[in-house]
């Protein structure tokens, strides 16, 4: 998987701008998928890469959070909690589906089809280098920021 395989695909950010994820081809991408903003654990998720991510950009990577939400829901949860990063919603779920990120969950026992907590990295020639799927958000935030460094 390589970011040019998103060229077809236009996601808004936070702001209702497009953003073309095929454009960052050159620099590597860490993109977090949260099942909901504004909830605890995703909160949990976008604040521990918002704490890492003078980290983060130091190692030259550029930092995305995808959900379904909004964007104007989106924009409310980044000046919440203050996150420096762009947020990119995909109510399609298209890019989240691409990604592995969308499958079955259960919550107290119910099971049903959503988002799948998980994180991702794309190295600078724009090829998958880290994948995964079905983490905690301690665990996305931890690992992430561990193989960010680590290749960095």
């Amino acid at each position: 998987m390589n970011l040019k395989d998103f060229s077809a695909l236009t996601l808004l950010n936070e702001e209702g701008k497009p953003i073309h994820l095929a454009e960052y081809v050159g620099r590597r991408v860490l993109i977090f998928v949260f099942p909901r903003a504004d909830t605890p654990g995703c909160t949990t998720q976008a604040c521990g890469f918002r704490d890492a991510f003078p980290q983060i950009t130091e190692n030259h990577t550029v930092v995305f959070g995808l959900s379904s939400d909004p964007p104007s829901a989106l924009a409310r949860w980044k000046k919440k909690q203050n996150l420096p990063y762009t947020l990119l919603s995909d109510p399609t779920h298209a890019l989240i589906e691409i990604l592995g990120a969308w499958g079955e969950r259960s919550l107290y026992g119910r099971k049903f089809m959503g988002i799948i907590r998980s994180h991702f990295i794309f190295d600078e020639a724009g090829d998958l280098a880290v994948s995964q799927v079905k983490v905690s958000p301690a665990d996305s935030i931890r690992e992430g920021v561990k193989r960010l460094i680590e290749e960095g």
